[in-house]
């Protein structure tokens, strides 16, 4: 017996005053779908979420709602009108007696439900609108990037919501460990299009790939038949002029035909230039603490940075991760402790509330505004990594069109907002990059292209962020801050870090493998005649290891494709690139290993 759908799109058509977002769109989501949104930024991903959610009306078509399912959407910026407060808004859809239900959510996700709207943060409202649908449990659940200011706890705790809850839901995120865990199946929406294909987002990157080769194939096919149609045309058109108009409006069929071929959008042209070389040592702080309004924020804590580390700061919101990165770059003090920055930094910030960007001036005015980007005298040049460029030929290379150059940034989405940033970011040289939050919102694109950057990026590299597959991409150091001064320091990334933790409750080990903190800890580390920083290394090292040698697998799975070179030339280049480096760091980190193994068993 067919299902009937929880929501069905027929034919639907949508235009902006310009090209159309949408043109003859069908979609069906049924009982039980676990669907990810996916698409490049400004594609029209929350646009088709509001058409779903019946927010936005199509110019043409239908939408269709089971009977007796709701629909609730969660979207990036709530509409908050007439409610006092933040608990208000999220009971507002539930019975008298349910406000338990926000309650619960509202623990987990740690928003405060007393908070007046007028005076809660972004990121606080988001949270408000996600403890509002998930205490309703609708039919159907819409949600548009909802691990937004959540820290990793929440992600966690929506996670198993999400896994156990028998509604189906479409999904919007960038976070893709928590798309690969939950969604079975993926709407992709690609140039006005959107495809569905039974695979979850484990998959897309395959399937995405595989239909842009095919369209390679076809219009170069394509291409083949006009060339030769076209001299046919031109060698042989006068003598057979009455005999073969079919023919000659064939070409110019085929001609339209590719005219009408929608191109892909290329990839952001992001370049992270490195300047002159920051001194080995970057920062270094010695048995630091800080108090904030009475709450520990750090006690005793001593880190080396130097040149060249990825380190990741991890920990709940609200824990302290940007104070410590404003100690380590010494724009406050500690209340106790020492703070030694190296020499020759040249810092580049990315902040995760975006206040280096003016919601009221356009994109243009936020760039010749800057004063480290002005060119005197030149109102429609900035300086990019020393040189003179036009600002709108600098924009499009972050894949901003000419209109949008004179829009105010209040009309961008999250992505493109985090797209201009990099934008800014990267057109300065630096050598040292700090990263608070810096995956909010961008594409699968953009974030993979990222990472290749940071992968090259011959600076240091300090991220905070709660995306866990970002951290195991990235970070070689995580830094967790577990609250009330308690800060551990790990090896590798995100991954590594739960391998770490969990071998040390399984053993039932009191010490913590940090270069902080405990006496007795260090005691421990010198009976075994290394260091405390060598006994955490060697501690560490075997899951670096293994973590290189899967890398390396793959990179030479990926080169093992006797195509590729000719494909993607620029990818086999890449890709021999960071074999190099990764076979370099193994072998390196080998002989740390025999090194420390040596010195242990002395």
């Amino acid at each position: 017996m067919a299902r009937t759908p929880l929501l069905q799109l027929n034919d639907i058509s949508l235009t902006f005053g310009g090209d159309p977002v949408f043109n003859a769109l069908d979609l069906v989501v049924q009982p039980g779908d676990r669907l990810a949104l996916v698409g490049r930024n400004g594609s029209g991903k929350s646009t088709l979420m509001k058409v779903m959610a019946g927010l936005v009306e199509a110019d043409r078509g239908a939408r269709f709602v089971a009977p007796g399912c709701s629909v609730g959407y969660m979207q990036q910026d709530p509409d908050m009108t007439g409610f006092a407060t933040l608990g208000d808004f999220a009971i507002s859809a539930l019975e008298p007696g349910e406000m338990y239900r926000v309650e619960r959510a509202g623990e987990k996700l740690k928003f405060d439900p007393n908070r007046p709207v007028s005076t809660a943060s972004g990121g606080e409202r988001r949270r408000a609108a996600l403890a509002k649908l998930m205490a309703e449990a609708p039919g159907l659940m819409l949600l548009d990037e909802p691990t937004n200011h959540l820290d990793i706890d929440a992600i966690g705790w929506l996670e198993q919501e999400l896994r156990s809850a028998r509604a189906g839901f479409v999904m919007i995120s960038h976070d893709r460990a928590l798309l690969n865990e939950l969604t079975r199946a993926t709407l992709w929406i690609d140039r006005g299009q959107t495809r569905r294909q039974e695979i979850g987002f484990g998959g897309f990157e395959a399937w995405r790939d595989k239909v842009w080769e095919d369209e390679d194939q076809q219009r170069h096919k394509l291409n083949r038949k006009i060339k030769s149609e076209a001299r046919w045309a031109v060698e042989g058109i006068s003598a057979r002029r009455k005999r073969n108009q079919g023919r000659v409006r064939a070409l110019q069929d085929l001609r339209s035909e590719r005219a009408s071929m929608i191109r892909r959008q290329g990839a952001a042209g992001m370049v992270l230039e490195t300047g002159q070389k920051s001194g080995k040592k970057v920062s270094e702080v010695t048995s630091i603490s800080k108090t904030y309004d009475g709450k520990v924020i750090l006690n005793d804590f001593s880190i080396k940075i130097q040149r060249g580390d990825r380190v990741a700061f991890v920990g709940p919101n609200g824990v302290g991760k940007t104070t410590l990165l404003k100690l380590l770059l010494g724009e406050i003090a500690p209340d106790q402790g020492t703070v030694k920055l190296g020499t020759g930094l040249m810092p580049a910030v990315f902040d995760q509330a975006r206040s280096r960007l003016d919601p009221n001036l356009t994109l243009w005015e936020n760039l010749t505004g800057d004063p480290e980007m002005r060119v005197s005298g030149k109102a429609d040049q900035i300086l990019v990594r020393g040189q003179p460029r036009h600002v709108v030929g600098y924009l499009k290379e972050f894949l901003f069109d000419d209109s949008q150059a004179r829009a105010p940034v209040r009309s961008l989405s999250g992505g493109e907002k985090a797209r201009l940033l990099l934008a800014r970011l990267m057109a300065r040289e630096s050598n040292l990059l700090v990263l608070d939050e810096p995956t909010n919102d961008l594409d699968v694109e953009t974030l993979d292209l990222l990472q290749e950057l940071l992968d090259d990026y011959d600076g240091t590299v300090l991220l905070v962020s709660h995306d866990r597959d970002f951290l195991d991409r990235v970070a070689k150091t995580t830094v967790v801050m577990e609250g009330t001064g308690t800060v551990t320091v790990y090896a590798g990334g995100w991954s590594d870090y739960q391998a770490q933790k969990k071998a040390i409750e399984t053993a039932g080990a009191s010490v913590k493998y940090a270069p902080v903190k405990s006496k007795s800890s260090k005691k421990a580390a010198a009976k075994t005649g290394l260091s405390f920083t060598e006994q955490h290394r060697l501690e560490g090292l075997p899951d670096v290891m293994e973590r290189l040698e899967a890398e390396i697998a793959k990179l030479e799975t990926l080169l093992s494709d006797p195509n590729l070179y000719r494909a993607a030339p620029v990818k086999f280049q890449k890709a021999t690139e960071a074999l190099t480096a990764r076979q370099t760091a193994l072998a390196a980190a080998e002989q740390d290993w025999i090194n420390l193994e040596e010195k242990l068993n002395i």
